[in-house]
């Protein structure tokens, strides 16, 4: 069994600054939202799992905070690689009042799916990043069409983009907005993944997820 890493001390700290930090550049930001297929409405009677790429993910606390949580009146709780780079994404979950689950694919994944299975039924959303915790980049990992067929419930894509932003060299190419630029988040058409599909199935869904991540996320 897996026991995931605790954030310490110097992990906590740099998690709150971050937190602080990324506060006080979203009130420089101006931000819009889209919803062209309903999710937000739709959200209010059936929870669902947002689907963002791990380099988007401070567009997504954003988008968590300001309107998936006020409009459908749901929490959320995300996956987390249960590494040590995972515990201090944990710490800044929990700032913007989202339950971490700890796991991936590689470590503690069975766990994690059941655990998050568990917080549909308290009636929360679920986030994923589908290219993480490890990459590639903008390739889509298996546990997250796992996690939609034990749960029933749909894939919600996420775009993310800004007008201006930075660029950082780590695995998956965070991305940044700049002070005093437009955000725009789009919240894509959602898929639905059967409970059970052959490995062909799995591989037409896998693309096709892809497919509308690319769409709403331009580099």
């Amino acid at each position: 069994m897996v026991i995931p890493n605790d954030a310490g001390l110097g992990q906590r700290l740099a998690a709150k600054l971050f937190y602080v930090f990324l506060q006080v550049l979203r009130l420089t930001w101006r931000v819009h939202f889209s919803d062209p297929h309903g999710v937000m409405e739709a959200g209010r009677d059936r929870p669902f799992i947002i689907c963002a790429w791990h380099n988007r993910l401070a567009y997504a606390m954003v988008t968590i905070r300001e309107s998936i949580l006020p409009k459908t009146g749901r929490r959320m709780a995300a996956m987390v690689s249960a590494s040590k780079d995972g515990a201090f994404l944990v710490e800044i979950l929990r700032a913007f009042d989202v339950v971490p689950v700890r796991g991936s694919t590689s470590r503690r994944g069975r766990q994690a799916l059941l655990e998050l299975s568990r917080q549909v039924k308290a009636g929360l959303h679920l986030g994923i990043t589908p290219d993480g915790p490890r990459g590639p980049c903008y390739e889509i990992q298996d546990g997250i069409l796992s996690l939609a067929q034990l749960t029933g419930l749909p894939i919600v894509p996420l775009g993310c983009q800004a007008g201006r932003k930075v660029r950082f060299g780590s695995w998956d190419r965070f991305q940044l907005p700049w002070p005093l630029t437009r955000c725009d988040m789009a919240f894509g058409e959602p898929l639905e993944v059967p409970r059970k599909v052959s490995d062909e199935q799995r591989t037409v869904l896998r693309d096709e997820l892809k497919r509308r991540m690319m769409e709403i996320n331009p580099e």
